[in-house]
């Protein structure tokens, strides 16, 4: 009977060591979820600064919690649903060590105000930056998206992450202090008075049940290609899509086969070629709503011959929507798309 013990908890000590050792540390963790959006250091880029002391000492780490698990759908910050309660925590705590210090506590009373009233403040005071329909500024990056001295674009307030993870006495507090090294101020300073700041957060509130219409939502794309077969052979059907291209208002930057530079020199799969075209305004504008388009820029086309039969292949532009989690990108997804699918008629048929 003691040695089933002994061997029960020797079995139980060495599944929590298993345990533990699996788990990853909240730096880790940060490095690999966090870090490429929000900086190493914390300091932003495409992700909003976690570093600013205001914010820290003004989110609880609940809200921190509710916004790693939940994302903000359509607003670059994606939702990490596969993370254990655990490594949330870690990720917290990490994230906490910018500004140490006991975390904020607001009251759970919810607020009570005049939503009608609410909603004329809110054109009043917040539509400039947040949006009419609470759906955020516009943007994000440092480098293309938004001025260098602007550290954070205003947040999307109609969003179901955000509501989900702000409470109403969260909301109170920052619209009555404002948030300090960024544009968002003190609407007490503003001459509000605190039913007025009541009457907003209701107002704000009441997004749960009037949600982003379906456009300003990501787009939903089930194919990750474009696939076309071609009516020409290989060498017609290149040709063709240089023409279409062009005739779309593309440049073309190069041709080549497809495994070049993978390869050695002279040993190159001649019956798979690339084109690479671009049309810069278009780029610009791209990189101007998120810079992590540049990632699939410029555009490319690839055609392969196999058994006699030529296809045409293009990444679906339908797909940059959700993966980035930026609904800012539909029209131009939709544009793109469009625009490949004509290049590629065009050529093939």
């Amino acid at each position: 009977m003691l040695c089933r013990a002994l061997l029960l908890l020797g079995l139980s000590i060495t599944a929590i060591t298993s345990q533990a050792a699996a788990s990853k540390s909240g730096e880790e963790l940060y490095r690999q979820h966090c870090a490429a959006c929000h900086g190493y250091d914390g300091n932003g880029g495409v992700g909003v600064p976690l570093t600013l002391p205001d914010f820290q000492y003004s989110v609880t780490n609940n809200y921190l919690k509710a916004t790693i698990r939940h994302g903000r759908p359509g607003r670059v910050m994606p939702a990490f649903p596969s993370l254990s309660n655990a490594d949330i925590k870690a990720l917290v705590k990490y994230i906490r060590r910018w500004a140490p210090g006991k975390p904020f506590r607001y009251p759970v009373t919810p607020v009570l105000g005049d939503a009608k009233h609410g909603q004329q403040l809110y054109q009043q005071h917040c539509m400039a930056c947040h949006g009419p329909l609470g759906e955020g500024g516009k943007g994000t990056g440092l480098t293309f998206s938004r001025p260098r001295d602007l550290p954070i674009i205003a947040p999307a307030l109609n969003n179901p992450g955000f509501l989900k993870a702000a409470s109403d006495q969260f909301i109170k507090a920052t619209l009555m202090n404002g948030r300090e090294g960024t544009p968002m101020v003190s609407f007490l300073k503003q001459g509000l008075k605190e039913q007025d700041i009541n009457d907003l957060v209701v107002y704000v509130r009441s997004f749960e049940q009037n949600p982003l219409p379906k456009e300003q939502k990501p787009l939903e794309a089930k194919e990750a290609t474009i696939a076309f077969e071609s009516s020409y052979d290989l060498k017609t059907t290149i040709a063709n899509l240089k023409d279409a291209a062009i005739g779309n208002n593309f440049i073309i930057i190069r041709e080549q086969t497809l495994d070049e530079g993978l390869v050695e020199a002279g040993k190159e799969n001649p019956q798979q070629h690339i084109i690479y075209f671009c049309n810069f305004g278009f780029l610009n504008q791209a990189l101007a709503i998120d810079p992590r388009v540049g990632l699939f820029l410029p555009c490319r086309i690839t055609v392969v011959e196999k058994d006699g039969k030529v296809m045409v292949y293009a990444l679906n532009p339908s797909r940059l929507s959700p993966l980035f989690n930026n609904s800012e990108l539909n029209k131009l997804c939709h544009e793109m798309n469009d625009t490949y699918v004509s290049i590629i008629e065009d050529a093939t048929l």
